[in-house]
């Protein structure tokens, strides 16, 4: 029986790395901690994303202790932890690092987007980039389209649209965004959220305004200032299927299958 064929993913019983010609500089407010020209590119085992491993002597702006209050054993990959000194500041287990000959004289410092603490600006090359390194082995494509898309909401259309943008992303459900004049503007208000994406950069949100409450909170997203690599999604917006009705050229999106 053929199947569709799985997106890259890291192996379950150890870890996998990949070298990577990327200058990457890490900051905590306006102090550089660490400058690389040679990093790793880590996969953990089980995690969906990379991380970056880091010659210790690249780390210039901080300074690193084994932690006094290091996780449960087994933690990360085996990984031994440090606690990360920056300006005076102390930040327990936001280093750690990997087993084995490979990883010997490197370091990991978290992100603070992901952990909550750690570094607080990323940048590859000079382009600001969010959330985790971004995946070699992940694809991002927008093309322009003239499929039909139609998105209402218990009835009422949001929006109408002969000339979207799809996104193809590797693993992911493809995104329909909508130009600003096709949608039904009167329905959807600004919201205070936003969020960030290593691909395509900071997304704001609309809510429903004849919707109260969480049924109609953050109902679809956009990019007022996208990446480069996706600059044709700026100021179009996107609905989650889970939340509306999106029929393209009269069929339904099906909302994503929750991971098992």
């Amino acid at each position: 029986m053929l199947a569709p064929a799985p997106r890259f993913a890291p192996p379950e019983d150890r870890l996998t790395y990949h070298h990577s010609e990327r200058w990457v500089r890490g900051r905590i407010g306006a102090t550089v901690v660490v400058d690389s020209r040679r990093p790793l590119l880590v996969w953990e085992p089980g995690m969906p994303v990379p991380f970056y491993a880091f010659p210790l002597a690249d780390l210039v702006g901080g300074t690193l202790r084994p932690a006094e209050q290091p996780p449960e054993p087994g933690s990360r990959a085996g990984s031994s932890f440090h606690d990360l000194t920056v300006d005076g500041v102390t930040l327990p287990n936001a280093a750690w690092t990997y087993p084995g000959d490979v990883f010997a004289q490197t370091v990991c410092l978290a992100w603070r987007e992901w952990f909550g603490q750690g570094i607080e600006r990323w940048y590859e090359e000079d382009e600001e980039v969010f959330v985790h390194p971004r995946d070699p082995f992940s694809r991002v494509d927008s093309l322009p389209s003239t499929r039909h898309v139609v998105v209402t909401h218990e009835g009422v259309v949001l929006a109408d649209t002969r000339r979207p943008v799809l996104l193809f992303e590797t693993g992911l459900p493809t995104r329909y965004y909508i130009p600003a004049d096709d949608l039904v503007q009167e329905l959807l208000l600004p919201s205070e959220h936003h969020t960030r994406c290593p691909y395509k950069g900071v997304a704001s949100y609309w809510s429903l305004s004849q919707v109260p409450g969480a049924a109609g909170r953050n109902i679809a997203w956009y990019y007022p200032d996208p990446l480069p690599s996706v600059a044709n999604i700026a100021g179009f917006t996107a609905f989650y299927p889970e939340r509306v009705t999106i029929l393209v050229d009269g069929e339904s999106v099906s909302p994503p299958t929750p991971p098992r």
